[in-house]
């Protein structure tokens, strides 16, 4: 009898109509002529100190933008620099972009399922004058998943996210792709 079972809810998750994975391509960033790929002035690695001012929690409801809930409450509390430590939750469907290239600059694809519910398992990235620059894990029945975070990210059950706030560090170059 467990075996008939098993089998009957295996053929039906087989025949469930399944979602599709929506991809299209981004341009890659603008190449600037003031600093060549690979300049020997550039440090391969380097070290910028942060004292971080307090923390603050943010909680999103159900059916809110994450990235855009994110952007509203960070120009709210004035945080012009900071660093996303945590975020947990859940969302409805999911819009995130991913490196799909190895070589400089680089191209991103775009990685779109509405309607596809997933854990927030993690979320980090940082805050840079102001601008979200934040990255997600994501996991379905199916798979994990992980991007930066973008437009149409709604939020199922609730977010979470915890942001250390570092107003006075110098973040100005940390994300920036010509930077090399």
């Amino acid at each position: 009898m467990k075996i008939l079972v098993s089998f009957a809810f295996l053929l039906s998750a087989m025949l469930l109509p399944l979602e599709k994975t929506q991809t299209s391509a981004i341009p890659p960033a603008p190449q600037t002529s003031g600093q060549p790929s690979g300049s020997y002035q550039v440090p391969d690695v380097y070290a910028i100190p942060v004292h971080t001012d307090n923390m603050v929690v943010l909680r999103l409801k159900f059916d809110t933008d994450l990235l855009a809930g994110i952007q509203r409450m960070v120009k709210e509390q004035n945080i012009r620099n900071g660093i996303i430590v945590s975020g947990i939750g859940s969302v409805r469907g999911y819009q995130i972009d991913q490196a799909s290239t190895h070589d400089l600059p680089s191209k991103n694809t775009v990685e779109s399922n509405p309607n596809t519910p997933a854990e927030l398992v993690g979320m980090n990235g940082y805050i840079i004058d102001g601008r979200v620059h934040a990255h997600v894990t994501l996991a379905t029945p199916d798979k994990a998943i992980a991007g930066h975070l973008q437009q149409n990210t709604r939020v199922l059950t609730c977010a979470i996210v915890t942001i250390a706030v570092a107003n006075d560090a110098n973040f100005a170059r940390i994300d920036d792709q010509t930077y090399r």
